[in-house]
């Protein structure tokens, strides 16, 4: 069974995450969606809030599992027997920054990271960007996927 980590602080989730799953269902048996806290930046939403939105996102597809952790991720790739992290690259940046971290995390634990390259329409977006918008009362609604049905709960 391929298993795949995403993690990502998803504060908030974006239309680039979204795409990011939807390209990678296809390679995975299951995708792990693991919200965590980022020491680096400063969230906005409770993360049980996130949570519940990625759920409520993916309430119909048996294979994406949403959890939360606070530890490094290659542990949290461990503990979940997950044998890839999958990284979504929006810039060079991007990949410099996760090329040093893909590299780290397979010496530690021998954990492959896949990256997909952002569809360059949603390569603008991040979640800062987001928030920011959010901040100033900007209609972020293209920015941010709804659940298809809102009275899903999972």
């Amino acid at each position: 069974m391929h298993i795949a980590l995403f993690p990502g602080s998803f504060d908030p989730f974006t239309v680039g995450h979204a795409d990011i799953i939807a390209r990678a269902l296809p390679l995975f048996d299951e995708i792990v969606i693991a919200v965590g806290t980022n020491i680096h930046k400063q969230g906005t939403d409770a993360m049980g809030q996130r949570v519940k939105h990625i759920e409520a996102l993916y309430h119909d597809e048996p294979r994406i599992r949403v959890i939360t952790y606070n530890d490094l991720t290659v542990d949290l790739a461990e503990r979940e027997k997950a044998q890839f992290i999958l990284r979504g690259i929006r810039s060079v940046k991007d990949f410099e920054y996760e090329r040093d971290i893909a590299a780290t995390n397979r010496q530690l634990a021998g954990v492959e990271t896949v990256f997909i390259f952002s569809d360059p329409r949603y390569a603008h977006v991040s979640s800062s960007l987001v928030r920011e918008l959010q901040a100033f009362g900007r209609d972020t609604s293209q920015l941010v996927p709804q659940p298809k049905n809102t009275n899903a709960t999972s």
